[in-house]
């Protein structure tokens, strides 16, 4: 994911160090004094430093004191820039280039892609996408989507912040999230990834599917989850329900541990006073461990198992 937020905030890198001529070509160039604006039409190229956009109508608005301000362009225009075998291009509606403010606003059906070579390594689609490259922020609202090799990710907004030289520092999936990484997805009504702690986050009505190599699925419903990359452990906490073939697991807390062969979580913990159900069969204790692969598990701490409807039973079975 560090790669990922890099390699788009470096598109916009150019309008950061906006000290370099500005550079447009056109068949046709008008200026309306009332608007202050000059008008662009026919084959409108714009160059700053390595950025390029190419439309077909564009304007500039004119301060004042004569300085230009923000360059708009109409009719789905395409900016891009090439370095070496990589290339990073946005297309939108509309783009506009704030010179002052140093931010690029891409409206109306706005995509990023980057390349290496021919293979696309990152795709975002959004309704409205703005890069502030002073204060490297990007921002991107309205049926987001982001597709990074096998991670996709679906919210109403995202936010990436980098740090100066263009390293991810935090991103924000907010407004009914969803990301997907091979057989996992999850659900969360707000997302937050650290790339310094190599830490993932889940915020509001939080759910997790995990489906293993043998096809079982393992969901995971909380209020707060959170993953640790480096440690390979994953919690959930507040309202825990887990349901794991014939299982229905309840507790305020619980804890994931990978296995030491194949580094997959097999292993959780339900820290607290938790219950594990299992056909009829409700088992209450402090603490209840259970593994996956193969099925088990171990309630410690005050156990209490409870029958229900035991007159029912039938004796033959």
């Amino acid at each position: 994911m560090k790669r990922l937020v890099l390699l788009l905030i470096l598109i916009m890198t150019g309008v950061g160090v906006i000290a370099a001529d500005l550079v447009i070509d056109s068949k046709t160039q008008t200026y309306n004094e009332k608007e202050n604006k000059i008008k662009f039409e026919g084959n409108v190229n714009v160059q700053v430093d390595d950025v390029k956009v190419v439309g077909e109508q564009a304007d500039v608005t004119v301060l004042p004191n004569r300085k230009p301000d923000i360059v708009t362009f109409y009719d789905k225009p395409y900016a891009y820039e090439v370095k070496a075998n990589k290339k990073r291009e946005v297309k939108a509606n509309i783009l506009k280039l704030s010179l002052i403010n140093k931010t690029i606003k891409a409206q109306g059906d706005s995509q990023t892609i980057v390349t290496d070579g021919k293979i696309p390594i990152a795709v975002i689609n959004a309704d409205e996408q703005e890069y502030d490259t002073k204060n490297n922020i990007m921002v991107a609202t309205g049926s987001v989507t982001i597709k990074y090799k096998d991670i996709e990710t679906f919210s109403d907004k995202a936010v990436l912040v980098t740090n100066k030289q263009g390293d991810l520092q935090k991103i924000d999936l907010v407004g009914r999230a969803i990301l997907k990484e091979k057989q996992n997805t999850s659900y969360a009504d707000h997302f937050i990834y650290s790339a310094t702690t190599e830490e993932l986050t889940a915020q509001g009505h939080t759910k997790s599917v995990s489906i293993s190599d043998k096809g079982t699925t393992m969901t995971l419903n909380a209020d707060y989850q959170h993953y640790d990359r480096r440690k390979n452990t994953f919690m959930g906490s507040g309202n825990v329900v887990i349901y794991y073939q014939d299982y229905i697991a309840r507790g305020p807390k619980v804890v994931f541990y990978p296995d030491s062969k194949t580094g997959k979580p097999n292993e959780m913990i339900l820290v607290g006073r938790s219950m594990i159900t299992q056909g009829e069969r409700d088992i209450h204790a402090d603490s209840i461990k259970l593994t996956m692969e193969p099925k088990n598990f171990e309630a410690v701490g005050n156990v209490r198992t409870v029958i229900r409807n035991v007159n029912s039973l039938d004796d033959s079975k």
